[in-house]
């Protein structure tokens, strides 16, 4: 028997790719490092302004066909439109990278229900909305994967950080029993959790401390590495530090 295809590299060209909060950061990030390598992108976001400018960068990174979709995971309609209208305009769906996600920081006695619910609906009910509807497809195709962006604040609780902390753990343990769930399917089911990242998330300045967090490139290639793996093995869990973190 000849193993040697075990451990090849996968092809990805002509795959193709549903991105969630694809319109910025890291969703943006992994959206142009995907259409690069050929892969057929739709990505969603809640603000079309922020899509159509999204959209040309995109284009500009590969040859690939790219959609942008407006939706909110937090509403399953929503979403079970987004991966319909992808899967009738690219014929199917290899590859879910769940990356919408919201950071609000404050005290438990501080924070609104509306608030904690912003960060759960959208940091956890959303990624179990995306997967709902998107296992029939991945299944149709025989195989696939999911990857879900989480953070190492799901494993590092922080003082104001009680909604978001609690998302990204919940988020992980989700992974982890999705993973053994949907394994004999051929999907394979990932979580990255990067530290700080140099992006505009929480309200931050998306340039400060740009010299030593991580770029979302670089998230970004750890996406493209991942659906390329060899099928013999799983990477489900990959923690991402800067090296040099500010002192």
């Amino acid at each position: 028997m000849d193993h040697n295809h075990l451990f090849m590299k996968q092809t990805v060209n002509g795959k193709v790719a549903f991105v969630t909060g694809g319109s910025r950061g890291i969703g943006l990030a992994i959206a142009r490092a995907l259409a690069a390598q050929g892969v057929q992108v739709a990505v969603t976001g809640k603000n079309q302004s922020h899509l159509s400018a999204a959209r040309p960068k995109i284009e500009a990174a590969g040859p690939a066909r790219v959609e942008t979709l407006v939706a909110d995971v937090r509403n399953y309609s929503d979403v079970e439109r987004a991966i319909n209208a992808t899967v009738s305009r690219f014929g199917g769906l290899d590859f879910v990278i769940n990356n919408a996600g919201v950071g609000i920081f404050a005290n438990v006695a501080d924070m609104t229900p509306a608030e904690w619910s912003e960060v759960i609906d959208t940091n956890l009910t959303g990624v179990f909305h995306v997967c709902h509807a998107a296992i029939p497809h991945l299944r149709a195709r025989g195989g696939g994967f999911i990857i879900n962006i989480s953070s190492l604040a799901g494993a590092n609780p922080f003082v104001g950080g009680a909604a978001y902390c609690a998302s990204k753990a919940g988020l992980n343990a989700f992974s982890e029993a999705l993973m053994q769930e949907v394994r004999y399917d051929n999907i394979r089911v990932s979580y990255i959790m990067p530290g700080s990242v140099a992006t505009g998330f929480g309200g931050r300045d998306a340039d400060a401390g740009a010299d030593w967090r991580i770029a979302a490139e670089d998230v970004a290639d750890i996406v493209l590495d991942l659906v390329t793996f060899p099928s013999r093995s799983l990477p489900s869990r990959i923690e991402l530090r800067p090296s040099r973190p500010k002192k």
